[in-house]
């Protein structure tokens, strides 16, 4: 298959595909035991102590760039780092994980990604905010049983959350509307950045955002990135994962952001849109470690035992896509599996360079 490169691993066998498809899918079911034996203190996609560890911090290359939402979510903030050489051409948006903040993208706070990908001559779009959001438009505001938000009292732990105030639970997300009409415009209109051929990369929840991204709006992006990405969200316990995780991750509710089964979760799917992907000759970038720690996580013991089971989850459930997307033939993606490596930021700035070669031979 031309285009396919697999670091990290052996290259498939076009003989033993089919075979190592259904040992992959049926391992997927492993991401509702391990999730059964997380605490209601871990996410399944960004966990505190892991997606919340300051790194880097606020970067003053940057500025915040204002866009109103046109679905009702109100003014977003966003930040953008310019290219090096000045291009307008050359633009990728950087999504954030689970525990997205309202004041800056974690890629900012937590790695130095901004200025590799400035001096590669690429313009930085990193949106703020979303927790929990899966960058899509929900069906409703996250409440539950009919009771608005805002009745309960400040936590910060998890699920105690539910009933709380917070962004997507007095409106309804609409993220997907955001990023690709209110946004892309307003880059546009008042940056004059080109809005085609661009590149969207994201890690854990939004790993499978930026892929979904990429399947339905082909014009926008040429490229894709995924890092420890939640692939096959249809794989048997996959929903109530991603139930704990949301719960874990500001008391957020899956069954308002899409119902069970319904064309919103099934669009949500990479696995689901892998034809699009191919029919759209998407460049693909799509990554995800063993979950077992390397010397760079040893960050503390708590990181280490949360990071490991979320880390195996992802990789399940990329290695699914994996096989996935080569039994449709398709080889225009690289996959990496690095031998060592848990969920966290150091891993995922790790492979953002790594990645960084082939984003800026294949955007603007």
């Amino acid at each position: 298959m031309r285009g396919l490169t697999v670091r990290g691993t052996r290259p498939i066998r076009a003989q033993r595909r089919r075979s190592r498809s259904s040992g992959w899918l049926r391992r997927s079911a492993l991401g509702l035991a391990i999730a059964a034996l997380l605490p209601f203190g871990v996410s399944v996609a960004g966990v505190q102590g892991i997606e919340g560890t300051a790194q880097a911090a606020f970067n003053p290359d940057g500025f915040d760039f204002w866009v109103e939402s046109s679905a009702g979510m109100g003014p977003i903030k966003n930040r953008i780092f310019r290219a090096a050489d000045g291009n307008t051409s050359r633009v990728v948006y950087m999504l954030d994980g689970e525990r997205a903040r309202d004041d800056l993208n974690g890629w900012e706070v937590d790695t130095n990604v901004s200025r590799a990908l400035t001096a590669a001559n690429i313009n930085v779009v990193m949106p703020i905010g979303g927790q929990s959001s899966w960058y899509a438009d929900w069906n409703a505001p996250s409440t539950v049983a009919g009771v608005p938000a805002g009745t309960g009292s400040t936590t910060g732990s998890g699920a105690f959350d539910l009933f709380n105030g917070g962004p997507g639970k007095s409106y309804r997300y609409t993220w997907e509307t955001f990023l690709t009409k209110d946004l892309r415009n307003a880059l546009s209109g008042r940056l004059g950045f080109q809005t085609t051929r661009m590149g969207v990369v994201g890690l854990s929840m939004s790993g499978s955002a930026a892929l979904t991204l990429a399947a339905y709006y082909p014009d926008m992006f040429r490229y894709a990135g995924s890092f420890s990405g939640l692939l096959n969200l249809s794989a048997p316990g996959m929903r109530e994962a991603v139930r704990v995780a949301m719960l874990d991750a500001g008391g957020y509710n899956v069954d308002a952001m899409a119902p069970p089964w319904g064309p919103q979760w099934l669009r949500m799917d990479p696995f689901v849109s892998a034809p699009r992907l191919k029919a759209n000759n998407t460049r693909l970038w799509i990554a995800a470690a063993s979950g077992l720690p390397g010397a760079g996580d040893i960050t503390g013991l708590m990181s280490i035992v949360q990071g490991m089971p979320i880390e195996t989850i992802a990789m399940i459930n990329t290695r699914s896509f994996q096989v996935r997307m080569a039994s449709l033939g398709y080889g225009n993606v690289t996959y990496d599996f690095p031998i060592l490596g848990v969920h966290n930021w150091k891993n995922w700035e790790n492979e953002l360079n790594r990645m960084l070669p082939d984003l800026s031979a294949n955007i603007g």
